[in-house]
């Protein structure tokens, strides 16, 4: 075996399994390339919901692909879910060999695909830039690993950490390139969490505006294949029927306390309704995240004021922020990045920081808290 064609190879799967990041969901994307001869013969990935897998997209472009060897970075699945299983699929084509970056994490396939194809007479390997791998589809493995997917808050702030004037006026903090960042984080993510107070304040929408997102017309077409839930936080159902965050074909559900019943001028919205039990006055988070869960949902993209992102922080449910800073001053009567009361040093929240760079006249930091409870 070349390891150094084996390498490349993979590296053209992982550029594949790239383009559906946006549309994949909640299937992971995946890329796979079909090599015979040392050329390549079918290259493919993760279509949309329902459609095919990136194996049976690349074996649909060669066609014919008796004898070659198929590079996807994830192991081939074993089970029938909306498609077939694309182990059975690779083998019966004639694939001799199948090279995969990782073990698939979802407990009914876990090795049980790479043994499928073993049986059948196709060696199988596994581990080639497993890494690289893996930072394609963190919240695919969350999921699947612990319960719940990837959570990460979405925050703007001035230079001198605020976020919204004392009035609430908060828009624009940060400019063009920034928001058109976020609108390529939002097209990423399964769902957009938010609280009753932004809604009442900002009446934001929360969907991805294609206009916005600053891809080629191919990509901004994937991205806007799907919308992300939205998810409302509104123990009372304070959620006026005419908010923007209820019109259009977009889902929404509004998760509220038990002891609300559902007001009339809500029925009619096409808004979905979910009751969560009360942890200490408030919404149980770590129930708000089951439930997104069983809604499949890999990436939650928190986008809210200081309370709720700062009560995920408490409770140790935020995996990571993403922090977009302005180069602008707001001022100490101006309201604070997080509702996070520390009274001494020893409180203080430790984060590391995975990434920082440049976004048009703003910074972008990414940071993972260090203390979480998991």
């Amino acid at each position: 075996m070349n390891k150094v064609f084996d390498t490349q190879m993979m590296t053209r799967a992982l550029q594949l399994a790239r383009r559906g990041q946006y549309w994949a969901m909640p299937n992971p994307h995946v890329g796979c390339v079909l090599v015979r001869d040392g050329q390549i013969i079918g290259e493919g990935y993760t279509q949309s919901s329902g459609g095919n897998h990136a194996e049976i997209e690349a074996l649909l472009a060669a066609g014919e692909a008796n004898g070659a060897t198929a590079y996807v970075t994830l192991e081939p699945c074993s089970h029938i879910g909306k498609t077939g299983p694309c182990a059975t699929a690779l083998a019966e084509a004639g694939v001799s060999r199948v090279v995969a970056a990782m073990q698939d994490p979802n407990p009914a396939v876990s090795g049980s695909g790479l043994q499928r194809l073993r049986e059948a007479g196709v060696t199988a390997e596994c581990g080639l830039l497993e890494m690289e791998a893996r930072r394609l589809i963190p919240g695919f493995i969350a999921r699947m690993t612990r319960g719940r997917g990837r959570v990460r808050a979405k925050l703007a702030m001035s230079l001198d950490g605020r976020t919204a004037m004392a009035s609430g006026e908060s828009q624009w903090i940060t400019g063009t390139a920034a928001r058109a960042d976020v609108q390529r984080l939002r097209a990423s993510s399964c769902v957009i969490v938010t609280g009753i107070g932004t809604v009442l304040s900002d009446d934001c929408t929360l969907s991805v505006r294609g206009a916005e997102l600053a891809l080629d017309v191919e990509a901004t077409e994937r991205a806007l294949v799907r919308q992300p839930l939205r998810a409302v936080l509104d123990s009372s159902l304070r959620t006026p029927a005419q908010a923007h965050v209820l019109q259009g074909a977009q889902q929404t559900v509004l998760f509220h306390s038990p002891d609300s019943s559902i007001p009339i001028q809500l029925q009619g919205t096409g808004a979905q309704f979910e009751t969560l039990p009360l942890r200490e006055g408030a919404l149980d988070l770590v129930q708000l995240l089951n439930a997104l869960s069983e809604r499949q949902c890999n990436e939650i993209l928190i986008e809210s004021g200081p309370r709720l992102a700062g009560a995920l922080l408490q409770q140790g449910l935020l995996d990571e922020l993403i922090v977009y800073m302005a180069p602008t001053l707001m001022g100490s009567s101006a309201r604070p990045l997080l509702d996070l009361p520390l009274h001494v040093m020893a409180d203080k929240v430790a984060l590391q920081v995975e990434d920082v760079c440049k976004v048009g006249q703003d910074w972008r930091f990414t940071v993972i808290p260090q203390k979480t409870k998991g």
